[in-house]
């Protein structure tokens, strides 16, 4: 029987990244995969453009990201941040291209291009890949893993790197399977809910919008009349709710709250703007418009058709001339375009997340290392972990620097 120094599992972008760097150190490394072929998930990430990281250098800024555990990430970012990340795919022939929002992509707008640096990387390492290698059983002892069960072949390592990926997109093979054998193993792992999901809403009017996409606004949740969570950017309408970046990165916050009652979804269509200022504008376009229908009026300040929307909320007739709209409608006007308010529902489930939320307990393991504090020869890396970020990159982010992390300790750890 063969014995390798590591053996990943997992061919997402996290565990080819740690497959790959442990090779590269010149250890002897086996990448196991369920599917017919590597990165499945890779390939669908923005919309198949792969907005692979975010230009976000500044390490305390880039933590800041994830929350609260993103300090879990210091040694990761430290030692292969945004800047690294870049310059791995750069010099190995990836064109890259940084759009004004900060996101990373390839010039080529290809997916299958970062998956391709990527399998040449592998090749390249000497990592012996067993797609199409479905593992079965991970079995342990004293505080080991003495073997896995992948198709029909045992496979027994020196060390041990779990890089499965959550439970989103489950049709790409993310059945979160890992966390099963996380669990036992002794590792807590925390209630697993999607992220970064389209919100579904109660309100029936958000059907005639659909489609309409709306840039930098600002959207926030509020609960016991008390704002929980905010955020700032682009939104867009759908038949059931609001999708696009900013509601996706409230969406997990959503989720959340909602064990907890009722949730509302404010958003603010004029954030550089108070109530007053808006005021103040509504009332300089009625002057110049006196003889136009309100709808009509405030569609030089909002889309056409959410304004129709709004004066439909305000309580005013949309065909009314702006001479008789009153002081109080203007008000109530000014008062929707600064907080246009609507109940969650709920969030969409896994098959839309792009991202899981929850995973195995950080205390659990060592950040300098990725490496469990239960299994002395088990390292982590990427979904597995009880992380996440926004969209905009910084979810692969993670992955390649939690799998840069990991498969750099693999590989130098010490061998029986």
């Amino acid at each position: 029987m063969e014995i390798f120094d590591l053996a990943v599992i997992g061919a997402g972008p996290a565990g080819m990244m740690a497959a790959a760097r442990a090779g590269g150190l010149g250890a002897k490394v086996v990448l196991l995969e369920k599917n017919l072929q590597p990165g499945t998930k890779l390939l669908l990430t923005g919309s198949g453009r792969c907005n692979l990281t975010s230009a976000q250098f500044d390490v305390p800024s880039l933590v800041q990201k994830y929350g609260k555990a993103g300090k879990f990430l210091f040694p990761a970012f430290n030692l292969f941040g945004p800047r690294e990340a870049m310059e791995f795919f750069e010099s190995r022939g990836l064109a890259l291209k940084v759009e004004d929002s900060g996101k990373v992509f390839p010039k080529s707008d290809r997916a299958s291009d970062v998956l391709e640096v990527l399998l040449g990387c592998l090749q390249e390492c000497k990592v012996e890949t067993r797609f199409n290698c479905a593992v079965k059983a991970v079995v342990a002892g004293a505080g080991r893993i003495k073997w896995i069960i992948a198709g029909d072949e045992k496979f027994t390592a020196q060390n041990y790197i779990i890089a499965t990926g959550g439970r989103s997109y489950a049709q790409t093979g993310s059945s979160g399977e890992g966390f099963d054998w996380l669990r036992e193993l002794g590792h807590k792992v925390t209630e697993l809910r999607p992220g970064l999901v389209p919100v579904r809403v109660k309100e029936k009017w958000v059907f005639s919008l659909q489609g309409l996409s709306l840039k930098d606004v600002g959207i926030s949740l509020w609960q016991g009349n008390k704002k929980r969570e905010s955020a700032f950017g682009d939104i867009v309408f759908t038949h059931f709710g609001i999708s696009g970046p900013a509601a996706l990165d409230l969406s997990g916050a959503a989720g959340a709250l909602l064990k907890n009652g009722q949730v509302n979804l404010a958003i603010d269509l004029m954030p550089q703007s108070n109530l007053t200022e808006i005021d103040a504008q509504l009332l300089g376009a009625f002057k110049d418009a006196q003889n136009k229908m309100v709808k009509n009026c405030l569609a030089g300040i909002i889309p056409g058709r959410l304004a129709e929307t709004i004066v439909i909320l305000a309580g005013i007739d949309p065909e009314k001339k702006v001479n008789a709209v009153s002081r109080e409608d203007r008000q109530h006007l000014a008062r929707l375009l600064k907080h246009l308010e609507m109940i969650v529902v709920s969030t969409l489930g896994f098959d839309q997340a792009m991202i899981t939320m929850g995973g195995v307990e950080l205390k659990e393991i060592d950040p300098s290392a990725m490496r469990s504090k239960l299994i002395e020869n088990l390292f982590l890396a990427g979904e597995v972990l009880n992380l996440s970020g926004p969209s905009g990159g910084y979810n692969l982010q993670l992955c390649w620097s939690t799998g840069f992390l990991a498969g750099t300790s693999a590989a130098k750890a010490n061998k029986i």
